[in-house]
């Protein structure tokens, strides 16, 4: 892997004001051969005039009208040109060693997907990551099914992975990752680089995680899907299914307390199709 051309997959939406420590950490790159692909999801603000302080023409710049991050990922991986693919989010960083680093690991442990450590940054200061997140490596679908283990800036994962796992789900405004990862845990090891080579930024009213309500409906709709998906075996669907009962069970609970009973009714009426067999109108969910 010491010349394969790595593809860096960076959506951004009105981020200009982090999107420079975003392009500035990958030119910092001590790995060279790579491309950036910068795909624009219909930026208003001034997002053209960031990218162009940038002479250097293994940046690559996309626009496409606002159609969510899963489309501009999945419109960068359609053109990019390299074997290996990493993505960065535009309010995200790494450190020097990062490409460098996870390739070789990748290289010397047989991994087709690899994640690294991350720092945490909330408010623009620095926290420790509860141990729930702790990032396990090998094969983890099973855990994989409570809360998405793999994060998307810390990813790398080659060409063929890609074309067993892709592409993100644009229908789904949140959760797009977990349901993505889902898919790969499912499928393939997943190596982790134990350092500290993400710098990862939250705590924003702008992240998806906090403007998209009611998270929990689209990860019960990443776990009916891989139901669907008739790849599991006997106890893996067991597993799923538990983990489903209980994310319907809260996301009911709370629909109630808000008054919401037909949206409760709904869940549970595609759970008990779920249960039975029954192909679901997944659309439903979106």
């Amino acid at each position: 892997m010491e010349n394969t051309l790595v593809s860096i997959i960076l959506p951004t939406y009105n981020r200009a004001s982090f999107l420079g420590k975003a392009l500035e950490s990958v030119l910092a790159q001590t790995y060279v051969h790579w491309e950036c692909i910068i795909i624009d999801d219909g930026s208003t603000d001034d997002t053209v005039d960031v990218i162009a302080r940038y002479d250097d023409s293994r940046f690559i710049y996309l626009y496409q009208d606002n159609q969510g991050v899963s489309s501009a990922r999945n419109s960068g991986i359609k053109v990019c040109n390299g074997g290996i693919m990493a993505l960065l989010d535009s309010d995200d960083e790494w450190m020097p060693e990062k490409l460098a680093t996870q390739l070789a690991y990748m290289k010397n442990h047989g991994y087709e997907i690899c994640q690294t450590e991350e720092i945490w940054f909330r408010g623009g200061k620095r926290v420790n990551q509860p141990k729930k997140y702790a990032k396990p490596e090998g094969w983890f679908f099973e855990a994989s099914l409570e809360m998405c283990l793999i994060s998307p800036s810390c990813t790398m994962f080659t060409e063929r992975a890609w074309n067993d796992i892709g592409p993100f789900d644009t229908n789904m405004p949140s959760c797009e990752d977990y349901d993505m990862w889902l898919r790969a845990c499912l499928q393939y090891p997943v190596g982790l680089v134990r350092e500290n080579l993400t710098v990862k930024h939250g705590g924003r009213p702008d992240q998806l995680s906090v403007c998209v309500p009611c998270a929990d409906r689209y990860r019960i709709l990443a776990l009916m899907k891989i139901l669907q998906s008739q790849k599991l075996d006997a106890e893996q669907r067991d597993t799923t299914m538990s983990s489903l009962r209980r994310k319907v069970e809260i996301y009911m609970q709370g629909c109630e307390k808000r008054g919401k009973n037909n949206e409760a009714d709904t869940v549970w009426n595609l759970f008990c199709m779920v249960c039975d067999g029954k192909k679901v109108p997944l659309n439903t969910l979106c």
